[in-house]
């Protein structure tokens, strides 16, 4: 498999989508010489932004671990997660009633800035079930894992509410080579045993590209699909998402993919990015 050069080919592009896990930063930190590239962006003013699956932390705070980690040149209004995309589904589809969740209260407190009521799953008690409008799928952590499933269960078989997954990703990176269940891998456990359709946000559903989209094209601008280059680590939800949209679609092997596994993948499923390169660093 050919590797091609993240540089060689952005001048065919008037604008980019990234990823953030595998693109920006990996399990060791920033990814080296993306820096270089951020910058390279925003003197060029090539419009980019940032798409993630991440819904444990709001916008803001990604971008504040981002600074921690010694990576600027990223801007709020450059962010688009699956957070903000399930926090306004909430907002607009469930305003009245309490929303059980399952996740870290950071996460949480993100779902109550704009006046959702949220209550931890496992402190719902079978009194209160008929106060439940809807069960959020934050994050995977920040909960009793046999107990909060099993109540997350119970109040599914007894209430017809809506359910929410704000992270698609069935699992996620722990080192460079082990990975671990993530939210959207117990959502599919649960959605199997309850026999119920969840609503999934983030990669490869289509709303985050369209509200990238949307946004990049405000005003008199007009980017049109075919100019935009989406660029992510995983085929199953960055490339395939990408492709599904209509935009020209980059594989790194920088965060979840390895050579390997991309030759692999690539023939089986079929899932074909336009490129593959090792990482988006000038080198």
């Amino acid at each position: 498999m050919e590797l091609q050069n993240f540089w060689s080919v952005i001048h065919n592009y008037k604008a980019v989508f990234l990823d953030s896990y595998g693109v920006l930063k990996n399990s060791s930190g920033v990814i080296e010489g993306v820096q270089e590239t951020i910058d390279f962006l925003n003197q060029e003013r090539i419009p980019f932004y940032v798409l993630t699956n991440d819904a444990s932390r709001s916008p803001e705070q990604i971008i504040q671990r981002y600074a921690e980690q010694g990576l600027t040149g990223i801007h709020l209004d450059q962010m688009v997660t699956s957070g903000m995309m399930t926090r306004e589904y909430l907002q607009y589809k469930v305003p009245d009633g309490k929303i059980a969740y399952l996740g870290t209260e950071n996460a949480a407190n993100y779902i109550e800035e704009v006046g959702l009521v949220t209550v931890p799953i496992h402190e719902v008690e079978e009194i209160d079930y008929q106060s439940i409008a809807a069960v959020a799928f934050l994050d995977d952590e920040g909960f009793d894992w046999q107990l909060s499933i099993n109540k997350t269960i119970n109040v599914l078989r007894r209430q017809n509410v809506s359910v929410v997954i704000a992270n698609s990703d069935k699992t996620y990176p722990i080192s460079s080579v082990e990975v671990a269940l993530a939210t959207g891998g117990l959502a599919e456990i649960i959605e199997k045993v309850t026999g119920k359709q969840f609503i999934h946000f983030g990669k490869p559903d289509g709303q985050m590209f369209l509200y990238a989209f949307d946004k990049l094209n405000r005003g008199d601008r007009y980017i049109s699909k075919g100019e935009i280059l989406m660029v992510g680590d995983t085929l199953g939800t960055d490339i395939v998402g990408g492709n599904k949209f209509g935009l020209h679609t980059m594989l790194t092997l920088s965060g979840n993919t390895n050579a390997r596994q991309a030759e692999e993948l690539i023939h089986t499923r079929g899932i074909i990015p336009d490129y593959v390169v090792g990482s988006i660093a000038k080198r």
